[in-house]
């Protein structure tokens, strides 16, 4: 491991440490720099401040690992997902807690997104390349994602049960669905009634 990435993850250790002791806003750079002993200047060389230390922890523990065209379909993404968020809730639950520009929050629905449009292959109808359809459903299963890592459920559901959950909301929608109805055809014939002023 090369010295830049040794300091790297000395800092997001120390990061991780510090954030089970104290809400993010009570951690300060010279907190983090002094539980790992390096000093400011480095962390300055690799991080911009404490919220792309953060940030960087995701990229790096799930995000640079990932490879798309490993998996055979969404759904073996979104398992291998919520299974690595679920092994580090406790530190992703105090992620979420992070308020402001550049937050942890922020960045997840930003990075996550084009891994919830390739989930969504297995699910939208095919050909169906309707922006407004992939922003509607990706929103809709980032929120309840992060909702399900603040635990803000009724009770606490591993990584099986969420994916579980979420696999039969989707089968129930889409068995339910009239695609023409809802004008999700391509069909050039279709007049969208205008509603009356």
């Amino acid at each position: 491991m090369s010295d830049s990435n040794m300091t790297k993850n000395a800092l997001a250790a120390s990061m991780k440490k510090l954030m089970k002791q104290r809400p993010f806003e009570k951690i300060s750079v010279s907190d983090i720099c002094n539980d790992c002993g390096i000093n400011r200047k480095s962390f300055y060389y690799h991080f911009r401040d404490k919220y792309d230390l953060v940030n960087w922890i995701f990229y790096v523990g799930f995000v640079s690992e990932l490879d798309l065209n490993s998996y055979d379909s969404g759904w073996e993404l979104m398992k291998d997902m919520l299974e690595y968020f679920w092994r580090e809730r406790d530190f992703y639950r105090a992620a979420l807690k992070i308020e402001g520009q550049n937050s942890f929050k922020e960045y997840l629905m930003e990075t996550a997104k084009p891994m919830e449009e390739f989930f969504l292959q297995d699910i939208l109808p095919h050909n169906e390349n309707d922006q407004f359809y992939i922003d509607f459903i990706t929103d809709a299963l980032l929120a309840s994602l992060v909702r399900w890592l603040e635990n803000g459920y009724d009770h606490e559901m591993d990584a099986d049960e969420f994916l579980e959950k979420i696999r039969g909301i989707i089968d129930s929608m889409a068995g339910n669905v009239d695609l023409e109805k809802h004008g999700i055809a391509k069909d050039p014939d279709i007049e969208i009634p205008q509603r009356e002023k």
